[in-house]
């Protein structure tokens, strides 16, 4: 069976993904913190979907565990999704240093990393592909968070055009909101958010999937956030930068 690793997998997008993958057969390589959560994750997988699932309790953003994430990815993985990721409550000028780097090690070097760490084996064996999650805020200059999925998305895009005369796949994976934990985390209100807004994270995962098969490098999943990305477009970026600052929190 092909193996997948992901990270941030406990929760939101990533355990949409673990569910997603072991109810098509994959083995799972689980990344996450929280290691009884991890455990929990694995166990409910391995009854519901009977599949092998491996944990591998690491925090990317310290440099042991992202090492040792590095290595796994070296022995050889089919699929890749850089899930894990976080934001900070706060406008940038305002957070502590140590929290900003801590999210661009995060977002950018782990991207940076795994991918560099999971290709060699990818383009040796002439299949696999990459899932590296960005955001529709990487079209917009909506605070520092914006900023390192902007990074993932033209990282991504490289990568792509890099991989594909081997027949290996990387995408960035997009999404607007998406029901899960990301904000409470974060200790945002998002009451004021319409409800149309917010998207499925198991279908989002499912238009990801299906973008990925069909060779896509960027995947902004829904109608609705491919229109917002589109409208961005169409304005001068001043003032797009100026608007995401003033109301993109």
């Amino acid at each position: 069976m092909p193996t997948a690793l992901i990270t941030g997998a406990t929760a939101g997008i990533g355990a949409a993904f673990a569910r997603r993958l072991a109810a098509d057969g994959f083995t799972l390589v689980l990344v996450a913190r929280d290691e009884s959560r991890l455990a929990e994750t694995a166990d409910r997988l391995k009854l519901r979907y009977g599949v092998s699932v491996e944990v591998l309790p690491a925090d990317l953003a310290g440099e042991d565990g992202l090492s040792r994430v590095e290595a796994r990815c070296r022995e050889g993985v089919d699929l890749l999704v850089n899930n894990a990721g976080f934001t900070l409550l706060g406008r940038f000028p305002d957070n502590p240093v140590a929290e900003e780097l801590r999210m661009l090690k995060v977002h950018c070097e782990a991207v940076l990393r795994l991918t560099l760490a999971a290709l060699p084996g990818m383009k040796e064996r002439r299949r696999g592909a990459v899932i590296n999650l960005a955001s529709v805020a990487g079209f917009f200059a909506s605070s520092s968070y914006g900023a390192s999925k902007a990074y993932v998305i033209n990282f991504s895009e490289s990568a792509a055009a890099e991989a594909r005369g081997d027949n290996v796949r990387v995408m960035a994976l997009c999404p607007g909101y998406v029901r899960t934990e990301f904000h409470q985390r974060a200790s945002m209100d998002m009451s004021g958010t319409p409800g149309f807004m917010w998207l499925d994270a198991d279908r989002v995962v499912g238009e990801a999937l299906r973008d990925l098969a069909l060779g896509k490098w960027v995947s902004v999943p829904s109608l609705r956030y491919k229109a917002v990305v589109a409208a961005g477009k169409l304005f001068p970026r001043r003032l797009v930068s100026e608007l995401s600052a003033r109301f993109g929190r």
